[in-house]
């Protein structure tokens, strides 16, 4: 295993061990998430730093080194850290199975608090914890060992819940595309960021599936590249065309008319309708409004967080400034320069065209057309 390393805030990081490895993008067996094992097994996550020129799977055996690779985005995206937070709360309590009922509660409470903290900004992160907590409140006289298979239980059902999310997802935002249309997309929001078939790109390979010709444009999403690395990766491993352009690139094609809709995933939805995505979303959805396009927002239920009235309540996550001013080992700013590095930023309701949900889609977006689709059967 590799040697753990300490971030500049006390950040304690432990990696997880590499178990498999390929030399090219090729390997299609790499699971996302895997669960192996029973209760006493454990979590393998393809390691997503490494894309596209590296697939290597790692193994999670500590809740330190699941914590890690949500820290570091090995695991990414707001469903797949939800999914990945759920085997993580299992990860953590497998040695406290045979310990007496308090102690186990005690070190849930422990791990639960660790994996929460690990990400601000994606509410499927939390909505995962409660639904482990709620599996332990249930079981409250039952023994370590039987709330252990619990967990685990229910962590596969919220990655099987995720998968049909995802596939429900998909089919809604067929309507919205066109054959022949292109559609441009920020960040990935697809099978790597879920674990399924993705949100925004759920929508793409539905309406590829149904026999409609679509093309992508994938902005490079600085500063970590999520759209050439993994949105590019995965759309050319599937056989959709895609051109990845600069983030700066998108008005012009826009302008140009090469692009007919922008479709992207969420990591946070408030109350009424404000979005919370990649950094750069908001200006992709200011320039669509501009020139007229439909700007979509594919998220599952999970994703809303109706406790916060609008997007100014939502927490943003800042990460480290060596990602700007040292991306991927090569510094490219001045020693000691200032700077600001918010993960995310908030798009207002009003310049979301519609948000495609497993429930269906909701256009207008507007706090009463929220409320309703979500409270609609449950």
């Amino acid at each position: 295993m590799d040697e753990a390393t300490t971030e500049a805030d006390g950040t304690r990081n432990v990696p997880a061990t590499i178990v498999s490895a390929a030399s090219s993008p090729a390997n299609t067996n790499a699971p996302v998430i895997e669960w192996v094992g029973e209760s006493d097994g454990w979590l393998r996550l393809l390691d997503q730093t490494l894309l596209p020129c590296e697939t290597k799977t790692i193994d999670c055996r500590s809740v330190e080194q699941v914590v890690e690779a949500i820290r570091s985005l090995r695991v990414r995206g707001a469903p797949a850290i939800g999914v990945a937070a759920a085997y993580g709360v299992v990860v953590g309590l497998r040695e406290s199975a045979s310990a007496d009922r308090a102690q186990f509660d005690e070190q849930m409470r422990v791990i639960t608090q660790q994996l929460a903290e690990s990400r601000p900004t994606a509410v499927n992160l939390f909505w995962a914890l409660d639904r482990q907590r709620r599996v332990a409140e249930r079981s409250a006289t039952a023994l370590p060992t039987d709330v252990l298979k619990a967990l685990l239980a229910e962590a596969r059902a919220i990655e099987l819940d995720d998968r049909a999310m995802c596939a429900a997802i998909g089919q809604y935002g067929t309507e919205l595309l066109n054959d022949g249309n292109t559609v441009l997309t920020h960040c990935n929001a697809g099978a790597l960021a879920t674990a399924g078939d993705g949100t925004a790109l759920a929508v793409i390979y539905a309406a590829v599936a149904a026999g409609k010709m679509i093309r992508v444009f994938a902005d490079e999403t600085r500063p970590l590249l999520q759209g050439s690395r993994l949105t590019a990766w995965e759309l050319s491993r599937r056989g959709i065309p895609v051109t990845v352009i600069c983030d700066s690139m998108a008005a012009t094609v826009m302008r140009q008319r090469k692009v007919q809709a922008v479709i992207v995933g969420a990591d946070r939805i408030a109350a009424n309708g404000d979005t919370a995505n990649k950094i750069g979303t908001y200006s992709v959805a200011c320039l669509a409004k501009t020139h007229g396009l439909p700007f979509y927002v594919a998220a599952p239920s999970s994703t809303f967080d109706l406790s916060l009235a609008n997007g100014e309540q939502i927490p943003i996550e800042e990460r480290s400034p060596t990602e700007i001013t040292h991306g991927f080992g090569r510094q490219t700013a001045p020693d000691g320069i200032d700077v600001y590095n918010p993960a995310f930023d908030v798009t207002p309701a009003e310049l979301i065209t519609a948000i495609i949900t497993e429930r269906g889609l909701i256009r207008p977006v507007t706090a009463e057309a929220i409320r309703t689709l979500l409270t609609s059967g449950s």
